[in-house]
């Protein structure tokens, strides 16, 4: 089976629910670990790379942030 692939902003929902009642996360950070943002609370946590994918129901859509503006995070 083909890893997965992960880029910045991509928005993901995870088979289990975080404390918050959320379902739904970003990739803010890419390497052996995954940092991922809650959407609902902004919590993050790292998780292994096998751990992500394992727990990965589907991929979101992105969505647009408005360009130019390096401060357009949350």
């Amino acid at each position: 089976m083909q890893p997965m692939q992960f880029e910045l902003g991509d928005r993901l929902r995870l088979r289990k629910q975080h404390p918050c009642g959320n379902f739904d996360w970003e990739v803010v950070r890419l390497g052996a670990d995954i940092g991922l943002r809650c959407e609902k609370c902004g919590r993050r946590v790292l998780l292994p790379r096998s751990e992500v994918e394992r727990r990965t129901k589907q991929k979101l859509p992105r969505i647009a942030k408005p360009e130019g503006d390096p401060f357009a995070e949350e």
